[in-house]
């Protein structure tokens, strides 16, 4: 039987912890049939991780998969949840543990925020009298409105890059002109450097959107130091999101995360790109050429090629190993022979992908020792300059051919 634990980091708050075990019924109510789910947690409260894979074990599971219910990868993902598997393994050697992904960067989680930015509300401001009264509403557009993005904060550089990544990714969903990171403790730049910032790029109304999983001491912070802020500047709209919570969309990711870890199937986020999704109607990323000659991808070639392997954008790696299987039979192409050698370039244009091969051959008379050197250069994007506002791009002036052909694919992709 398999088992999913759930493993939450823990608040002194304890409503917080609470609002951890609701979610986690939740996650039971949509698990797959004959799955048991159970909650643990890192810290400050229990039951604890060896409390929680033993809860699974007295259940019948004989098999068990970590999920850890945090944002991002930092000391607790990398180093002190895989040392409990550890004991774990060797406390209970008949069962298979297998350790799932957190939270992480996903299309969900900016579909979360979406939802929780339609439903901010104005700050409660204190009047003469002492009682709460909302802020007064002022006609303010989207160009003048920022949405600041606020994390818990860590000392881990990939968890921090990581929190900006999805605040760039909530950006181009979003039709407001800014949308600014910040944290609440540990890193920089802090609450009130992200709230300054705003205020510098001219916002009339700023949206506070917290970046948490549940309640708990932070959060409750947050709204002091936005009421705080928001009575020291009538002048300025304030508003705070809701933070993530029960909504339907992070129960779709845990049990995501979990079937990733049961069944090994990983999704990329670069999944969801949008420019990855167009490209696949025309050749289902199998890169389906069209040449003057037949090009698959394990060449046998008659030249030595020096081959290096590169990464697209969407965190996906193309190892070409070509041995090519079509031959450059020389006698077949018009091209005048210099006594030291000559050079002759191929330009292949394949949906989003401009492929240059050049192919440098010295000839002698005695002997044809041919070399040949061939690099890819994928560029899906380098050519096409776009605003914000803006749903079609400008190709440079001095753009080659190809990549105009490359660009006026891309174009046909629209930012929503």
């Amino acid at each position: 039987m398999d088992a999913i634990l759930l493993v939450g980091h823990g608040s002194r708050d304890p409503e917080g912890n609470r609002e951890l075990k609701e979610f986690a019924s939740e996650v039971a109510a949509k698990a797959p049939e004959n799955t048991l789910v159970e909650t643990c947690f890192l810290e400050l409260t229990r039951p604890s991780i060896a409390e929680g894979v033993t809860a699974c074990v007295d259940r019948g599971a004989t098999r068990v998969v970590l999920v850890p219910i945090i944002l991002f990868a930092a000391g607790h993902a990398k180093i002190d949840i895989p040392n409990a598997i550890d004991r774990a393994k060797a406390r209970y050697p008949q069962v298979e543990f297998v350790y799932g992904r957190p939270i992480g960067v996903h299309e969900k989680v900016v579909q979360i925020m979406q939802t929780r930015l339609q439903e901010a509300q104005p700050v409660l401001v204190a009047s003469q009298g002492g009682t709460a009264v909302a802020a007064p509403p002022a006609p303010v557009t989207d160009e003048e409105t920022a949405v600041l993005v606020l994390g818990r904060g860590s000392s881990d550089p990939d968890a921090n890059s990581d929190f900006f990544k999805m605040t760039r990714m909530l950006w181009e969903k979003l039709p407001y002109k800014w949308t600014e990171s910040s944290f609440i403790g540990v890193t920089q730049p802090s609450f009130p450097d992200g709230l300054e910032r705003c205020l510098l790029l001219g916002a009339k109304k700023i949206i506070i959107m917290p970046y948490f999983l549940f309640t708990g001491v932070l959060i409750k912070r947050i709204d002091e130091m936005t009421a705080e802020f928001a009575t020291a500047h009538p002048d300025i709209q304030v508003e705070v999101g809701g933070y993530f919570g029960f909504h339907p969309k992070l129960v779709e990711l845990v049990l995501e995360r979990a079937h990733e870890g049961l069944y090994g199937r990983v999704t990329a986020n670069c999944d969801n790109c949008q420019f990855r999704l167009e490209a696949a109607k025309h050749h289902h990323h199998h890169h389906d050429h069209d040449h003057g000659h037949d090009h698959d991808h394990h060449y046998d070639h008659d030249h030595d090629h020096d081959h290096h392997h590169h990464d697209h954008e969407h965190s996906h790696d193309h190892h070409h190993e070509h041995s090519h299987a079509h031959n450059h039979d020389h006698s077949d192409h018009d091209h005048s022979h210099h006594p030291d050698g000559h050079d002759h370039q191929h330009v292949h244009a394949h949906d989003d992908h401009a492929h240059m091969h050049d192919h440098d051959h010295e000839h002698t008379h005695a002997a044809v020792d041919r070399q040949a050197s061939l690099d890819y250069h994928h560029d899906h994007d380098e050519e096409l300059h776009h605003t914000h506002h803006e749903h079609e791009g400008t190709v440079q002036e001095d753009a080659s051919p190809d990549q105009a052909e490359v660009a006026a694919t891309s174009e046909q992709v629209n930012r929503p």
